[in-house]
């Protein structure tokens, strides 16, 4: 898959973009702060209806603008896309595939696949566990659109039952009919929540699995390290000893929503008295190694940006597994890297169908990623001569 064109409407610094695009290796380089990754964020977007640099959507339109238009046109295998989203903070998104409006924005999901490496990587790795999580979901999602639905589910039922947990704590020790009708009340959420988390813990635990071989393949070919060195990941359950599940690829649903109702009746007593969810994919983590010693708080620098790089790549890989490239997006990662890393990240990336890098200095870029190149200033992007 490849984009054919970007074409932006009052977002971020663009007032009005409208970009030409093709396969190979395309280059925006420019001084800092002139609109360079405002341009991958907005493909990033379509493709996943999130931005990697903020949490919500009002950074995202133009200062004095009550919304922002974005659409990119692609082609694949599975011929030409034009997708569209309607950016309006405060009120519901729109969003359109080829002109055609969609009920809900999470139903463009899957209509254009993109992998992006940026500066921020480096939290996959230091820090906390919910960065990492996202990482799972939005790979997941990527891997099987259906996935955004599973995930809305759960959030939507852990929101509603840790508001009752907070409200039953509030009214102190209950007694008599009032127990009895809380207690029943929580049954039912508990039964809610574990048919919900179910498929999201299954979808992640048979993710990581099947992530686990390219992330360390990657490893070793960006670090070049040792053997000694490799890289190990593990998802780490709340509620369940995931060591028990042997055969992950035929893990069911049903099995691991009996799991969570069992470990959820266990703590009830402690999540009564903090008024919180203590169990469920919302609490689970996904463990990162080097060398067998735990990567947050023991990787150097320069491993932790090696392993960033190789989850990203692990994503790409995984991706294009059966079906076509994802596009590739490099936010001014070169910089970041040394020089050995920057050339053995660009050797690998260099045979993807489209590869679109950021670069506030063009010679950090390496030659093998030669192709065209756009200088951006002041929000205005032109081809360089």
């Amino acid at each position: 898959m490849h984009l054919t064109r970007l074409a932006l409407t009052d977002f971020r610094s663009y007032a009005e973009l409208s970009l030409e695009l093709g396969p190979g290796v395309t280059t925006f380089s420019g001084p800092n702060g002139a609109g360079k990754t405002n341009l991958v964020e907005a493909i990033g977007y379509l493709a996943t209806l999130g931005s990697h640099r903020v949490a919500t959507d009002a950074p995202l339109v133009r200062r004095g603008a009550d919304r922002a238009v974005l659409r990119a046109a692609a082609t694949g295998a599975q011929g030409s896309a034009l997708v569209e989203v309607e950016l309006n903070p405060g009120r519901a998104n729109r969003v359109r595939l080829n002109r055609a409006p969609l009920p809900r924005p999470r139903d463009i999901l899957g209509a254009l696949g993109t992998v992006l490496f940026a500066p921020e990587d480096l939290a996959l790795v230091k820090g906390d566990p919910g960065e990492r999580r996202r990482f799972l979901d939005e790979l997941l999602t990527a891997t099987a659109p259906r996935y955004a639905a599973v995930r809305a589910d759960y959030d939507r039922v852990l929101k509603q039952r840790t508001a009752l947990l907070k409200s039953a704590g509030s009214k102190g020790h209950l007694r008599g009919a009032a127990r009895e009708s809380m207690t029943a009340t929580l049954d039912a959420w508990d039964a809610q929540l574990a048919r919900a988390g179910a498929p999201l813990l299954a979808g992640r635990m048979r993710l990581v699995e099947a992530l686990r071989p390219h992330v360390t393949a990657a490893y070793q070919a960006v670090s070049c390290g040792r053997p000694g060195e490799a890289s190990g990941m593990y998802y780490r359950s709340s509620a369940l000893n995931t060591d028990g599940f042997d055969d992950v690829p035929a893990l069911e649903t049903a099995q691991l929503e009996t799991g969570l109702l069992k470990v959820l009746a266990g703590v009830r007593a402690s999540e009564l008295d903090r008024g919180v969810c203590l169990i469920g994919p919302h609490r689970d983590e996904l463990e990162l190694s080097i060398g067998g010693l735990p990567a947050r708080g023991y990787a150097s620098h320069g491993e932790s940006w090696s392993l960033a790089l190789a989850l990203r790549l692990a994503s790409f890989a995984l991706l294009r597994e059966g079906r076509e490239d994802p596009v590739l997006i490099l936010d001014d990662v070169f910089a970041e890297l040394d020089t050995g890393r920057r050339d053995r990240l660009a050797a690998l990336v260099s045979g993807a169908e489209q590869v679109l890098v950021t670069a506030a200095v063009p010679a950090d870029v390496p030659g093998v990623l030669a192709g065209a190149r756009f200088t951006v200033r002041a929000g205005a992007v032109a081809r360089a001569a």
